[in-house]
Formats: C-alpha cells, structure tokens, sequence
C-alpha cells in the first residue's frame, strides 16, 4: 500500500458515511441551517464541542459531494454555566428541530443539585456523547508550584494563601475538583479560597493575570487555550493514567500519591419536543460520523478521547452518572433536589 493511502476497511467506513449524508442531504430537513449552542461565553468546554460538531459535519458533508455554503451555526447563550441554554430549549424552543445543545458531565453534575431550576434530566433528549476529557490541575507557567506535590504542600501550610478558580460556581464540577483536591491534601475544603467565572476562557485570562494561582480546568480546553498562544503548565491530569499524545509527559495526580479522577464526558442533546424523525436524523449522523476514521482525527485534533455513546445507551448512561453525581455532592454538604 502507497504511503497516506486510505486502508480497504476506512474507505469502506468513509464511503457509507458519504453515502448516508449525501441521501440525508437530498431530503434536506434537520440538518440544513443548523445550530449549536454553547451555554456559555466563548473559549471554554461548550464551545470547543460546537466547534467539533461543526467540523466534522462540514467534512462529511465535502465527502458526500454536496458544497458545504452553510456550515453549522456556533451561538452563545452564557448564563448559569449552561443552565439558561438547558431552559430556554426546555421552555422556549422544544420543538427545534435544526439544534442541538453542547453539554457536559458538568450538566449533569448541575442537573443533580437541581441548578438548571425545575427542570430535570428527563427533560431533554439526549443525542451523542462524541468524546472524553479529563479534569486538570493547572497553572501559570511562572508559578511557583512545579508539581502537585508543591500544591499540597502550600496547601497544608496555609489554605489561605493559595486562590482556586475555575469556569464554574459552588457546587459546579470545576469547584468539585478543587474541593477533592484540597480534601486529598488533608485540609477541610471550607477553607478553600475560589473564585467563580463564566466559562473556562475567563479563568485561564485570570490565571494569566496572576489573579488565581490554580486553575481546575479540562485538559482538551486547556490545549486549546495552549494553542492559541496561553501560557500554562499541567501540574496533574485526574486520569486513570497517562494520556496518549503530547500530554505523555503529564503525571497523572495518582502517580503523584494522590488518587484524584475526573473524567468528563461531553456531548449534545436536543429538546424535548423534537419529533423522532429529526431526532433520529441526527442519532443515525453522529452514529456515522462517530464511527468514521475521518472523525477520529478531528476528535484527537480537538483535544479528546475516544468516546461514542447514542440512542438507549446513552440515557443510561446519563441517569446513572446523575445518580453517582448526587451521592458525591452530598458527601460535601451540597443541596441536592427532593
């Protein structure tokens, strides 16, 4: 086989996804003019996942032959750190057919403690899960901090002196990783100091600024920022183990002596009172897209993991994650939903 030549079984998977798209396209629908919220300012998780979506669905849409003029339209709608994305769909926009909304394990953290107000899990539709990240210790790349172990160690001599802030309130995943981080450094996470941004972009611009000294973050967001010209540095990935790629080289925090995970799903749902053939439009995309070499290379282009979940496994999935999400917040005293 010719160098860069394309293996029997990837053209095979590229051909039916150009096939699938190209007869979906001539029965316009869903697809044509479509929106992705990100439920928050520009620069964090949310967006990084519209911008995914985005992508991949101006490929397939060249490899099904059609001209792509119109590309996937990215919105913003900050605001509770995608709790009034999550309730102007529910409320305003149930039916629409042409958007879909990016969410996060940290939506469904939000959705446990009943932040997204009167509406719960159950009252969306779930889409597709399209890749995993991880939680991240990070900081400036002057700090003082060279390892988690230099962390904790500030920690324990004076909580008070060491600034957390993340893309997140009380409460939100970001915090939570904080808050395990301080506990797993022996110190009540009460006395943990932490500022709160909307969306991740502003705290890295804090971080920058010498305003926060730590960053709990998500390491594909973090590369993107990377990418852009952001200084930092990872002290650990919240990882089973290390990750592939140019973050081998980043322990993992239980490598360091502490057992600290976070993985983060993200993904997409729609309204609730989307029919189920747009729905199902979109279920069989992204089941195509997720299962096309094309698309791998856009998901490890942008930072994530493999991770492709749709249709009755994904709900699963979801409902079961709220329920562990709720047992955790407990554990720290936060106001979970009767």
């Amino acid at each position: 086989m010719k160098p860069g030549a394309m293996k029997p079984g990837a053209r095979w998977v590229s051909l039916s996804l150009a096939l699938g798209l190209c007869v979906m396209a001539a029965a316009a629908g869903p697809l044509d003019k479509a929106e992705c919220i990100v439920g928050a300012k520009p620069g964090g998780g949310f967006d990084l996942s519209c911008k995914l979506a985005q992508a991949a669905l101006t490929q397939a849409t060249v490899m099904a032959g059609k001209h792509a003029a119109e590309p996937m339209r990215v919105s913003y709608m900050p605001g509770g750190i995608g709790a009034v994305a999550f309730n102007t769909v529910v409320a305003q926009r149930p039916a629409e057919a042409n958007t879909i909304v990016a969410f996060s394990s940290g939506s469904l953290l939000n959705l446990a403690q009943g932040k997204f107000g009167r509406y719960r899990e159950t009252d969306v539709r779930w889409l597709a899960a399209v890749g995993a990240d991880f939680g991240a210790v990070m900081v400036a790349d002057s700090s003082r901090f060279k390892s988690l172990k230099d962390l904790m160690a500030a920690l324990r001599a004076d909580p008070n002196k060491v600034v957390f802030g993340a893309g997140g309130t009380v409460g939100s995943q970001d915090w939570l990783k904080a808050a395990l981080t301080v506990r797993a450094a022996g110190v009540n996470h009460k006395a943990m100091r932490f500022v709160a941004f909307e969306g991740g972009g502003e705290a890295i611009a804090a971080l920058q600024g010498g305003h926060i000294h730590v960053l709990m973050g998500d390491v594909a967001e973090s590369m993107a920022h990377t990418a852009g010209g952001a200084t930092l540095r990872m002290l650990a990935v919240m990882s089973d183990q290390r990750l592939p790629g140019v973050l081998a080289g980043v322990p993992t925090a239980r490598e360091q002596g502490f057992d600290l995970q976070w993985p983060i799903m993200r993904g997409f749902y729609m309204g609730p009172k989307v029919s189920d053939a747009d729905f199902g439009v979109w279920r069989d995309t992204f089941r195509q897209l997720l299962a096309s070499p094309a698309y791998d290379a856009l998901r490890s282009a942008h930072g994530l993991l493999p991770l492709a979940l749709t249709g009755a496994a994904l709900d699963a999935h979801v409902l079961r994650q709220v329920q562990d999400y709720r047992r955790l917040v407990t554990e720290f005293g936060l106001r979970v939903p009767p």
